[in-house]
């Protein structure tokens, strides 16, 4: 407090040598410019009327007291509330009741149908020629002789094939007129031809006979 006091001092005095550094220089100026003696008088009374007032000092204002250190809070006792009991539960009815059983249906008894009967077996009443039987006899058969007498004609023939499709014997059903013709037909046949042989009721190879005729012509 006394150092706020003492700076109060310090700045109203200063302010009283400026007021009293500017009345002399008016003063001054006034005596120079050859002024009134009026307005040095007006001056100086105005110079009078300045009072300098020192301001109180603050008042010291008290800090309140501290406040009591807290007190601990005591927790509430814990209270459990009572358990909460379920009432009983009601007993259920027992309803006795014997399932029924639904109607068994069976499906109609179907036979059955008959296996399909065995194809049957193959048969052929005849032999078949294997190729062509127009090559078996041809006119590079001719017999030179009868192709120097130009002679013609057609020879009817009857072969035997047996089991294996071959000919095992040859017979002349109808001649052509001349021996040689017929000769010569039945060794080609027997040489070139091929059969498949006849087949039974039970599909077996049988032996049975084929018939044909060659006709012998000179060609042109």
């Amino acid at each position: 407090m006394a150092y706020a006091d003492q700076q109060q001092m310090s700045t109203s005095k200063l302010v009283s040598i400026i007021l009293v550094v500017i009345i002399h220089a008016l003063f001054g100026y006034a005596l120079v410019t050859g002024l009134a003696y009026s307005a040095v008088k007006k001056v100086a009374s105005e110079l009078d009327m300045i009072d300098i007032q020192e301001e109180e000092p603050p008042e010291e204002i008290e800090e309140p007291p501290p406040p009591p250190p807290d007190q601990p809070i005591e927790p509430p006792p814990v209270v459990t509330p009572p358990p909460i009991v379920a009432p009983p539960a009601a007993p259920r009815p027992v309803i006795s009741q014997q399932p029924i059983a639904p109607p068994v249906i069976r499906p109609p008894v179907v036979a059955p149908p008959p296996p399909p009967p065995p194809p049957p077996a193959p048969q052929r009443a005849n032999p078949e020629p294997r190729g062509n039987p127009g090559n078996w006899a041809n006119a590079n058969d001719y017999p030179s002789r009868a192709l120097r007498e130009e002679r013609e004609g057609t020879t009817s023939f009857r072969v035997t094939v047996g089991t294996d499709g071959r000919v095992s014997s040859c017979q002349i059903t109808g001649s052509s007129g001349h021996a040689d013709l017929d000769e010569a037909t039945c060794k080609n046949i027997q040489r070139r031809a091929r059969f498949r042989p006849a087949l039974d009721s039970n599909g077996e190879p049988m032996v049975a006979t084929w018939s044909s005729r060659v006709r012998w012509q000179i060609p042109d």
